[in-house]
């Protein structure tokens, strides 16, 4: 299972790709997994377009050199271990107190960074960092110690600075405890000076914009599953305890829950859950401008329409998901009482760069979904029924349309001839619902336009086509095309 790590500070992110030892994944089926295999690594730093990369020998090095130039920057008592060029592949030089260099000696070095050395074979790379780069560096580091999950056999070694390298001054010890220090900094300046012993790490906490290829640090209670939305209905949540103002979702990897429970395959059933993810998604997702590639995940859905997890596709969905309103979608526990072993559906979701959802099956659909629910199947009571939807859609459908092709839906109404229900059929028909009057005589009823359908009684459907020349036609539903 390929798992990322994404430890993120305003100008400095760390990202750790790996696997997780199969061995002992059984343990983890109830929380996030555990990245014991790091497979690549990379640091991005603000002002620099390319990322810093390599692998396991990469990144521990660049941790021991970062956490020895944080306890010499803090003391003034110099470490050997931040300048050890002979077995190290990463070193910290000081340039002046608001410069320090950070240099790389491994071959496999992203282009786009300067370098200033001589051997055309395996030329270093110099990056300059100022003061508040530098500790953000740290503090993405000291993430990384405090996550339990992710390399748990890394540790931190930290050593008294020897007194041949310098004493320090009551005067340096007040150096060493800066604003924005973070949990291993100071315990490195504790360790420097022999004042205090280290502090305990505290565990790591959520944050939304962290998310794994199978489960993200705040964003995946699931993993594998990816949705769709469109306009017109929410799952209704069972009755739970009220929720307290500090819960905040169950972390979960999707993967790992897979494993566990049933998936959901039936067509029908996923066809009315892919309408529950659109909607909830759709009018979730206010700022649609400034994508630059496609964000494609999957989703974990529960059989009440409920979002219980998400896994990014893609590296631009990683960084970005952010943008999407996903990490504010995830159930609430507090809202919702669990079902035990509940059958997981997935849906891939699509949020694209012209600002277009796109909600469908993971696995798409074995054959042709059918309508849920009881039908009315009586021909004359259809028939009567058709011609008054007709009359009350005719009525309320004005204005010259600005749609150039055919805006296709279902719309299902009752023996009184009630709409109960509607759902677009293409594109087109999400794009523009606003200019027909369904969302109108929806919310007239139910007091919303993404108010759960009626299916607590037999209902007729039809299909309703609104042309761009204005004209109205509605038909017996014949079923998915």
């Amino acid at each position: 299972m390929n798992i990322q790590r994404k430890y993120s500070l305003p100008n400095c992110t760390l990202l750790l790709e790996g696997l997780s030892d199969v061995t002992r994944a059984a343990q983890f089926q109830e929380m996030r997994p555990e990245l014991s295999i790091l497979v690549n690594a990379e640091c991005y730093l603000s002002g620099y377009n390319q990322p810093l990369t390599g692998g396991r020998e990469f990144f521990e090095s660049l941790v021991r050199a970062v956490s020895g130039y944080a306890q010499e920057f803090l003391s003034s008592v110099p470490n050997p271990q931040a300048h050890n060029q002979e077995s190290e592949l990463v070193e910290f030089q000081k340039v002046n107190s608001n410069r320090h260099r950070l240099i790389i000696h491994s071959e496999g070095v992203p282009e786009g960074f300067e370098s200033h050395s001589k051997n055309s074979k395996r030329p270093p790379i110099e990056i300059d960092l100022n003061t508040v780069q530098l500790f953000d560096l740290v503090e993405a580091v000291d993430q990384f110690f405090a996550d339990s999950q992710t390399l748990p056999e890394l540790s931190l070694e930290l050593q008294p600075v020897t007194r041949r390298y310098g004493g320090a001054s009551q005067a340096l010890v007040r150096q060493a405890v800066p604003a924005a220090v973070g949990v291993s900094t100071l315990a490195i300046a504790a360790i420097a000076f022999n004042l205090i012993p280290p502090p305990q790490i505290r565990p790591p906490q959520p944050q939304p914009d962290e998310q794994s290829s199978s489960t993200t640090k705040s964003i995946t209670p699931l993993a594998s599953a990816a949705a769709t939305p469109i306009a017109a209905v929410t799952p209704t949540p069972t009755p739970t305890p009220t929720p307290t103002a500090n819960t905040k979702p169950v972390v979960k990897d999707l993967e790992a829950l897979l494993n566990t429970v049933s998936e959901i395959t039936d067509p029908s059933q996923l066809r009315a859950l892919n309408r529950q993810v659109y909607n909830q998604i759709h009018p979730a997702w206010t700022n649609r401008s400034g994508l630059n590639d496609d964000l494609i995940y999957r989703l974990g859905v529960a059989a009440d329409g409920a979002i219980v997890g998400y896994k990014a596709l893609n590296k631009e969905a990683n960084l970005a998901v952010g943008k999407t309103p996903l990490p504010n979608l995830l159930y609430n526990p507090a809202n919702r009482t669990p079902i035990a072993n509940e059958p997981i559906a997935q849906f891939r979701v699509v949020f694209n760069t012209k600002g277009v959802l796109e909600v469908s099956p993971w696995r798409g659909y074995a054959t042709t979904p059918q309508v849920l629910g009881a039908k009315i199947t009586d021909s004359n009571i259809v028939k009567g029924l058709n011609q008054k939807l007709y009359n009350a859609v005719r009525k309320t459908w004005s204005g010259t349309p600005t749609f150039t092709r055919d805006l296709k839906y279902r719309v299902a109404v009752n023996k009184d001839g009630v709409i109960a229900d509607y759902e677009p059929l293409n594109q087109v028909a999400f794009d523009y619902f606003r200019e027909t009057p369904l969302p109108k005589m929806f919310n007239a009823i139910y007091g919303s336009n993404v108010a759960a359908p009626n299916n607590k009684e037999p209902l007729a459907h039809f299909q309703v086509i609104f042309k761009p020349s204005g004209t109205l036609e509605i038909t017996p539903w014949q079923g998915y095309q």
